[in-house]
């Protein structure tokens, strides 16, 4: 039995923009397993990542955690997202890996979504005192 493993995938497309490190602790990392990863986390990258930001580092880490308290196997998905000096984490634990690994990809494309949505925000605000702060001159 394989009890940890680690699988490094830098950029190999310089079109992709997030370095992805996965990591497997208590089950072996197939290339279902990592395609799958990838493809989730391509959605994200496509999404919601500024394409002139080349910083972004994605550290994932799936795996089996113990079967202490349980009947069946209890798998777990941890992402740690950087970009650009600020840190978004998820982590989902399920009975089927796959899931865990959708629940936690759902969980940061919502943080992330709220990130962007209160940027966008602030900046509206900011142009709309400019606005009637303009509008309030007399020419």
């Amino acid at each position: 039995m394989i009890k940890f493993a680690i699988i490094k995938s830098l950029r190999a497309n310089p079109l992709e923009k997030m370095n992805i490190n996965i990591k497997a602790t208590n089950i072996q990392l197939t290339p279902a397993i990592k395609e799958y990863i990838e493809k989730k986390l391509s959605s994200i990258d496509h999404k919601l990542i500024n394409p002139n930001d080349t910083s972004a580092i994605c550290d994932v880490e799936v795996g089996k955690i113990s079967k202490h308290h349980q009947k069946r196997d209890v798998f777990r998905a941890e992402f740690n997202l950087n970009i650009a000096g600020k840190f978004y984490r998820a982590v989902a634990t399920q009975r089927n890996l796959y899931a865990a690994i959708d629940e936690a990809q759902d969980e940061l494309f919502r943080m992330l979504r709220s990130s962007k949505k209160k940027r966008t925000d602030i900046t509206r605000r900011g142009m709309l005192k400019i606005k009637n702060l303009i509008r309030g001159l007399k020419w």
